[in-house]
């Protein structure tokens, strides 16, 4: 069997002297969704932000294709091939949506064109010569992702892409999902909307107090769903 593409384990980081997370173990396969799931305040962002280098004052191992992202400055990682986007997005509101498409360097082989994008984004063609300012908060979303498909990104983490928006554009971004996982796109997740999460995510991570507390298949949902409910109240 293949090593995992993202592989973490014991990962501990800190916000000055408080210590956020205890020991995190994931795994993340390539061509794979995993989902990380908890209540607010329990280390998914901060997994997140430490598995980039975002938060520097962290120890464990975590290694992405091989490389060592531990020992990786920050501003080569996003060249490894790893991708984060925030939940705050980060789009240049001055800037119109091909603009901000066009400021991400090239950084890998396989990154997706101005076209393709437009073809996975139909909302952002339509939308390509407004500025950021201009866009609903599912556009904006969209265009966060569709900045970092451009690079040529392997894996997408993904923080809360669904938090504030209408059903409708919740329906979109998980058809978005979808098609990325059938051109093997790697993904990791963190969502909130459980039911979202359950249509996109192969495997499932539950996080309690900077901690990995369980680990199951989307095949083991049902069996999980009693847990579930008691820890995040769906």
């Amino acid at each position: 069997m293949s090593e995992p593409l993202l592989n973490v384990a014991g990962l501990e980081a800190w916000y000055d002297e408080s210590h956020v997370l205890h020991g995190v173990d994931l795994h993340v396969n390539e061509g794979e969704t995993i989902c990380l799931l908890g209540r607010n305040g329990m280390g998914k962002t901060t997994t997140l932000r430490t598995i980039m280098g975002i938060l520097r004052k962290r120890s464990g191992t975590a290694t992405f294709a091989g490389q060592d992202l531990m020992k990786m400055p920050l501003h080569h990682v996003a060249r490894s091939g790893l991708g984060f986007v925030p939940e705050e997005r980060g789009i240049f509101a001055t800037l119109t949506v091909e603009e901000n498409l066009m400021l991400p360097p090239v950084t890998a082989k396989g990154g997706m064109s101005v076209e393709e994008i437009y073809t996975l984004f139909p909302n952002l063609k339509e939308r390509r010569s407004s500025a950021g300012t201009k866009l609903s908060g599912g556009e904006q979303q969209m265009l966060a992702m569709a900045r970092i498909l451009r690079t040529g990104a392997r894996c997408l983490l993904l923080d809360e892409p669904t938090e504030g928006l209408a059903p409708v554009i919740i329906e979109a971004i998980g058809d978005i999902l979808r098609e990325l996982k059938k051109r093997g796109m790697t993904v990791v997740l963190v969502e909130q909307n459980f039911r979202f999460a359950s249509r996109v995510a192969d495997r499932f991570y539950l996080m309690d107090h900077g901690r990995i507390t369980a680990g199951f298949p989307v095949a083991d949902l049902q069996a999980n769903m009693a847990m579930l409910n008691k820890e995040l109240g769906v």
